[in-house]
């Protein structure tokens, strides 16, 4: 008779927060839109792994088909870097090309990763976990699985959740951060933009040369740079417009949804509902909130020496979460002035720092090691 209500008897107090959990996020993705391609399946498998007995992840020994995505996609890193050559296929370096000092936010805008990092050793982390966290700070998720999944595994829950749902929220979050440390007069900065036609030469030959010097200078960070070079390689040359499209959309899809879920499948309660859970989100949040300071920071700064200035604002756009932040940005722009017109600006940081985050996280697979030996 027990056997016949063990779903019943067998669920814990811990599980039905997470059930919450997993709704508020389901909740978010369809009522608020917030990054709902990323929320819902995350909300989904947070709920799938907490049902009773935890059937779609392992029953009697036999892995389920959550599990069986674990393995074959988290820990082989293998759901990430299909992730970024969607990514790499999606991105314009044009308007970086066309404004150069653009690229300086994708570096100014990392602040928070490396601020957030010594805090967490501070607070007790050791220096690989440290990294790992702060990483939540570049506002890229698959950057933040990568490295996750190679410093701090059994972290690897909260941190990728807490880089998602960050994510999903930058029109929440940046916009209070921008405003406090500008004033309206700065947020007015008109900037000019001169179409430029640039050589299909150079946009081809771009990729192929990034990964040459990542390759040797950082080797450890060829996945992340190789994979993202590797889809702009296939957008840029011309000749593959069908792999182009399917990597952008079919590809992207598809890994999205089986990324999605299988973070959810990372949420099983007696590992999240920790201390340290709330500390790693809670610093997420402070990591991405100081990329944006430093991102806004750095513009004021450049400011000082330039005589035609750069409207702050566009600092904020130097972290990863590509193209939302150029949108927000952009956006917060035409509401102080309709006239205002920073977009093709706002990608250019934003692009720059979708190549940031992963440098970032290149150097911090590489110098992490060689600081804790």
């Amino acid at each position: 008779m027990q056997a016949l209500f063990i779903g019943f008897s067998s669920v814990t107090w811990q599980d039905a927060i997470m059930y919450v959990v997993g709704l508020v996020l389901i909740w978010l993705a369809i009522k608020k839109e917030y990054e709902p391609m990323l929320l819902l399946p995350i909300g989904f498998g947070a709920i799938l792994v907490n049902l009773p007995l935890a059937v779609a992840y392992e029953h009697e020994g036999q892995a389920g088909f959550l599990k069986i995505l674990l393995e074959a996609g988290i820990t082989t890193e293998l759901f990430p870097l299909l992730i970024f050559v969607a990514i790499g296929a999606m991105c314009d370096f044009r308007p970086l090309f066309k404004m150069p000092v653009m690229i300086f936010f994708g570096a100014a805008a990392q602040f928070g990763i490396f601020a957030t990092l010594l805090a967490a050793v501070a607070l007790g982390f050791d220096l690989k976990t440290a990294a790992a966290i702060g990483i939540i700070g570049a506002a890229d998720g698959p950057t933040a699985i990568y490295v996750a999944s190679k410093f701090a595994r059994e972290y690897l829950g909260p941190i990728s959740v807490a880089a998602y749902s960050y994510m999903s929220l930058v029109p929440l979050i940046q916009p209070p951060v921008v405003r406090a440390l500008t004033t309206r007069r700065e947020r007015l900065i008109k900037m000019e933009y001169h179409e430029i036609q640039l050589p299909r030469s150079l946009m081809v030959v771009f990729p192929i040369v990034v990964t040459f010097v990542a390759g040797f200078v950082a080797p450890i960070s060829v996945p992340l740079v190789g994979t993202l070079m590797f889809g702009n390689l296939i957008r840029e040359c011309g000749v593959l417009e069908r792999l182009s499209k399917a990597a952008q959309n079919e590809l992207a899809n598809i890994v999205t949804i089986l990324l999605g879920i299988t973070i959810g499948s990372t949420m099983r309660s007696r590992a999240f509902l920790q201390p340290a859970t709330i500390l790693i989100i809670l610093m997420g949040l402070v990591a991405f909130v100081f990329d944006t300071a430093g991102g806004v920071l750095f513009a004021k700064f450049l400011n000082l020496f330039l005589k035609r200035k750069i409207n702050p604002m566009i600092g904020a756009c130097g972290i990863s979460a590509f193209p939302m932040s150029a949108r927000v940005i952009h956006k917060m722009a035409k509401q102080e002035d309709p006239f205002t017109v920073i977009l093709m600006q706002a990608v250019g940081a934003n692009v720059s720092g979708q190549v940031g985050s992963i440098i970032a996280g290149g150097m911090v697979l590489a110098l992490v090691p060689l600081l804790v030996s």
